[in-house]
């Protein structure tokens, strides 16, 4: 059982989400990461996604590069909130992905992060799974607070 499922177009771009992975164990979160290519394995998204229930699967972070049509794909397929994390790697330093994870048909949408954020991917999904557990909010207020706290030290304040 897994509330997070986090999926990567290509084994390559499992270094670029290592901080989702980080801040979703530091969470608490139960998740999963499995390479699977929109493109190169179709048949094997649609069973994974299939399987999203039997699996307690609530939110789904995709991750892809160039073409990233991951996380457009898993969005047309299921109703669960989907987080596009647009990588670089690309001679348009990320620019491709961020424009074809972003730019989604109505009714169809993706939350997408920044180029390579993956932690803020990690971050939305936890505020998500929060919605209904007063424990991970305030777990994630504190967790801002240390991060603020820790800010104002560092600048002497």
């Amino acid at each position: 059982m897994s509330e997070v499922l986090i999926l990567i177009g290509s084994a390559s771009d499992r270094t670029k989400m290592e901080g989702a992975l980080t801040r979703l164990r530091e969470s608490g979160v139960s998740h999963e990461l499995q390479v699977l290519s929109a493109h190169r394995d179709p048949e094997l998204l649609d069973a994974r996604l299939a399987r999203l229930d039997e699996d307690g699967v609530e939110v789904v972070i995709c991750a892809a590069g160039m073409a990233a049509h991951l996380a457009g794909a898993v969005a047309a397929r299921s109703v669960r909130p989907v987080i596009g994390v647009p990588l670089s790697g690309s001679a348009l330093s990320g620019w491709d992905a961020l424009l074809s994870t972003v730019q989604m048909p109505r009714g169809v949408p993706v939350a997408t992060v920044g180029v390579d954020q993956a932690e803020n991917a990690a971050v939305l999904a936890v505020q998500i799974l929060a919605v209904r557990s007063a424990e991970r909010r305030a777990a994630l207020l504190a967790a801002r607070q240390a991060e603020r706290t820790r800010r104002a030290a560092a600048s002497g304040l």
